[in-house]
This record gives structure tokens, sequence and C-alpha cells, in this order.
């Protein structure tokens, strides 16, 4: 056989040798064993004080996930309350490589107050641990432990955008026309009075221009130091922001009360009055026994109603409940990071 065939054989079953070689030490990885809490068990019961604010919690633990090789696993612990099936999970700690979370009694409350759980009342929560390896396994979810935990009410400090404009002075240092993020994210909205009968405006990251946004384009896209945002007419604007893509919304509002106790029930609004100088709408109007709820421009795009029956509002949140007839005084208040309401008999 010629010299030169023979080396060409042998190069091509080396090569063949090395390809199988290497795909049979790439690892396969699959789940054999998700994540399993060893606590807390299911029926405990944490009990937030604010004297305990810097306090470690009992630790949150759980058995490691196996996916058949060594692998670094990132696990995030998430709760929601009970019924909801993690519909809108709250993350509370994320651990890489570690199979438990220590949070402290402050630091747990301050994430429960921000995604709207009430003080002073216990709530059910479930917990879950989830655990990824890459992008190309799934998720892998741990079964659910149920506890209840009741925060405390603090003042929260919510992160904040000022917005000046020509309605205003253009005063980046008034605290009274801001946007608030209420998840303590990247995500801002706020609802602002803007009563020029051409309105401008920007977005200002403190309380002076150092860091300012508009739109040069007008295209939704912020622009560091850029042109003026501006709407048509004056009324109240619902402002929202992500900051992390730079992305804006400007949407003006008029705002009703619609409902079973209203005298148009559920088929149409009765509007409700901005008072400029109290920040809040209001309404004086005989209701009788049944439900009702806050919602804009006659439509249910945007809507409002109590589900933990607490005072404050939550978008697509539950009917509110007016218990007996009677001539009832109705405030809504959009002025602040959690939109609140008041219902008075008079």
């Amino acid at each position: 056989m010629n010299r030169n065939l023979i080396l060409s054989v042998f190069c091509i079953a080396a090569l063949l040798l090395h390809s199988c070689s290497e795909k049979e030490l790439t690892p396969v990885l699959s789940l054999s064993a998700r994540a399993g809490i060893t606590a807390p068990t299911s029926g405990s019961s944490w009990v937030l004080l604010e004297t305990e604010a810097d306090q470690m919690l009992p630790s949150i633990t759980w058995s490691a996930a196996n996916y058949g090789f060594d692998a670094s696993i990132t696990y995030v612990v998430e709760v929601d309350r009970v019924g909801n099936n993690f519909a809108e999970p709250i993350t509370i700690g994320t651990v890489v490589s570690g199979t438990s979370l220590d949070l402290t009694v402050g630091g747990l409350n301050g994430v429960l107050l921000a995604q709207g759980l009430p003080g002073e009342a216990a709530t059910s929560l479930e917990m879950r641990v989830a655990s990824d390896v890459n992008d190309d396994v799934a998720t892998a979810y741990s079964d659910v432990v149920t506890i209840e935990v009741t925060p405390y009410t603090v003042v929260i400090d919510y992160p904040k955008l000022q917005v000046p404009g020509n309605y205003q002075g253009w005063d980046p240092a008034n605290e009274t026309t801001v946007i608030y993020s209420a998840g303590v994210n990247d995500s801002y909205e706020g609802y602002i009075y803007l009563g020029d009968p051409a309105p401008e405006f920007k977005f200002t990251q403190g309380p002076s221009w150092d860091v300012n946004w508009g739109d040069d384009d007008g295209d939704g896209v912020l622009d560091p130091g850029g042109a003026n945002l501006t709407t048509t007419e004056s009324g109240m604007y619902r402002l929202n922001v992500d900051l992390a893509a730079l992305t804006y919304t400007v949407a003006k509002t008029d705002w009703g009360l619609i409902g079973s106790a209203t005298p148009n029930g559920w088929d149409a609004d009765q509007d409700l009055t901005y008072d400029a100088a109290t920040n809040r709408y209001m309404i004086t109007l005989d209701l009788v026994a049944g439900e009702i709820k806050f919602r804009a421009n006659d439509d249910w795009a945007i809507n409002m109603g109590d589900t933990n029956a607490n005072g404050s509002l939550e978008y697509d949140g539950d009917n509110i409940v007016v218990a007996e007839d009677g001539n009832y005084t109705i405030e809504l208040v959009l002025s602040e990071a959690v939109y609140t309401y008041s219902v008075t008999k008079n």
C-alpha cells in the first residue's frame, strides 16, 4: 500500500477517535433530584418586629439539586400569596452554589412591603426554591412550603425620578412632582397633573439637572440631555419610565368611579373631580350596598381595586365593598408611591 495512503488512513482514524473521545467526555446535564426546602417547614409563622430589624431570621435552607454533574447552580428563593400559583413571585434572595439564605428581619420586611403586603396583618405565603444550571436546562422548582408572615409598617423611601417642567417652574428640586419605583427596581411610575396648556417636561435623577433625560426623536426612547418631552393639553398624566431600557410612556387619564353601588351600576362611570389644592380626586354621592372600583377614561384598560382591603390600590385589584346605603365622600390619591383611597360615610 502506498505510504502516503497509509498515513492518511491513520490520520483519519486518529481524528475519528479523538472526536468520539471528545463527545464521550462532554457532560450531559439532566436533573435527577430537585432542591428541597428543609427549613422553614410548612406551618411556620414569622412575626416581624421593627425593634428587631437588624436581627437575623432563621436560615432558609434546602437540599442541593442534582444534575448528574458537579455544576455551579444558581438558587432563587421565591414567595407568593397562597392561591396565586406564583403568578407574581417575589424574589427574597439569590444564592450561587449554596444551600442556605440568611435574611435580616428588616430586609425581608422591606421586600414584602415593597410588593404590597399589608403591615400588621398576617399573610399566608407559599415558598419555593428555583434552581438554574445553564440556559439549555429548564428551571427546576422545589416542592412548596406554606408559611405565615406578619410584616410591620414603615415609611419606605422609594427610589424616585423628578419631573421638572413648565407646569411647575422647571424645578427639579420640587418633591411634589416626582414618580416612584414602587418595586424598588429600574421601573418608575406616577401620576402628575401637568397644568400648563402646552406641557413640557423632562426626567431628572436627583434634585438637579446633572443627570436628565429627554427625547430627541419623539420615539419613546430617552436620550441623556435630550429635548423636552411634550403633550398637547393639560391634565392628569400617567408616566412610566424604564431606566434599564431607557423607554417611557405618557398617557392622559380622566378618573371615574363605577360599580354596583353607584347610581349607574357597572354601566357608566361617575366622574371624579381633581382638586389641585389637595392633589387628589374627590366625589360625593349616594351609594347603595354593593361594590365599586376606580377606572380611567371610561375604560377597563386602567382600573384599580383593593385586593387586601387595606386602603391601598392595585391595578385590576378586587372590588371595594360598600357595606350599606348612604351618602359618601370618596377620595382617590395618586400622588404617592402607593396609591390609596378613602370611602367615608357622611
